[in-house]
């Protein structure tokens, strides 16, 4: 869903809006950003890349002109250096408050949303996305006022979670007979652990979900995974249980190719909605994890545990 997004300055007419005289901006584009400079290059992993910070500032940003809204800092909240690919550039932002988007791209227009993704969350695709430097601000309606705040750049996913595709649709996505591939590169991290290891729990925070639905994969599977796994584990075993399993809000799934390459999965077995895995007498060797999302393709936060102590 996209209620509302904009774009003006040099490179407007490219979008179909008049170019409007770039405006006097009390946004100092080349400041020092307050909290992270980000290098990307496309498909980079993991996708979404999160900042966490705090909306708002002093200045007025419809003094840019256009539509933009919210007050925003003078300083850059991040900075963006992008390669880009063939894949649009996703960039949005979620708070419990309603916040805004204020952006100057690459080719020095300012791109501006305020309610596009979910409630009153805004969001920008850049369909072409552009390489170069992006400078992103998150507003808030008033001056006073700040709040927490996530922002996210993808190249796949919008601030719902959704899956996007060209032209910033919403993709309306199948499950996959080609996979899932047990011998793809980890989407999140490949973990080197032996018996005994500290910390315990290990955990790995992640996105769920994917386009596969991993009923094919035996009867007690369930849910959507990924292609590629989220999490590789080379594994040397003790004489201790291997206990993997995964924290989230949202109702997930969890899939294990082990050494012996059969698949584990589950569903509810840990607490609440959560899955829980535990293998008694754990064999040494590579296991691949998915974390799924049941019932549907959406992404949801969740963290992956390893652990030798702890079963959920």
């Amino acid at each position: 869903m996209y209620k509302k997004f904009y774009a003006f300055g040099a490179a407007a007419a490219l979008l179909g809006v008049a170019a409007m005289p770039a405006p006097a901006a009390a946004q100092d584009v080349s400041a020092d950003p307050i909290y992270e400079t980000v290098e990307l290059v496309s498909g980079f992993t993991p996708d979404p890349y999160y900042v966490s910070l705090r909306s708002g500032g002093v200045n007025n940003a419809r003094d840019l002109g256009g539509e933009c809204r919210g007050y925003v800092a003078t300083s850059p909240d991040v900075r963006l250096f992008f390669e880009a690919g063939s894949l649009p550039l996703i960039i949005s932002a979620a708070s419990e408050a309603d916040i805004t988007l204020v952006i100057n791209a690459p080719d020095g227009s300012w791109y501006c949303d305020d309610d596009s993704g979910p409630g009153l969350d805004p969001q920008y695709v850049f369909d072409p996305a552009m390489s170069g430097r992006y400078e992103i601000w998150v507003g808030t309606y008033s001056s006073s006022d700040t709040h927490d705040a996530t922002l996210a750049i993808s190249e796949l996913y919008g601030g719902d979670g959704e899956m996007i595709t060209g032209s910033g649709q919403t993709a309306m996505i199948q499950p996959s007979a080609s996979g899932p591939d047990v011998n793809a590169d980890p989407i999140y991290e490949t973990v080197n652990l032996s018996a005994g290891f500290v910390p315990d729990p290990y955990l790995v925070n992640l996105q769920s979900g994917g386009v596969n639905d991993a009923t094919g994969l035996g009867d007690e599977c369930r849910g959507y995974i990924a292609n590629a796994p989220d999490v590789r584990l080379n594994y040397e075993a003790g004489t201790v249980p291997l206990y993997i399993s995964v924290d989230s809000m949202a109702d997930t799934t969890l899939v294990v190719n082990a050494p012996n390459g059969q698949w584990y999965c589950n569903d509810d077995g840990g607490e609440g909605l959560n899955p829980s895995i535990s293998f008694n007498t754990p064999l040494s060797g590579r296991y691949e994890i998915w974390v799924g999302t049941y019932g549907g393709t959406d992404n949801n936060a969740a963290e992956l545990n390893i652990s030798e102590l702890y079963s959920e």
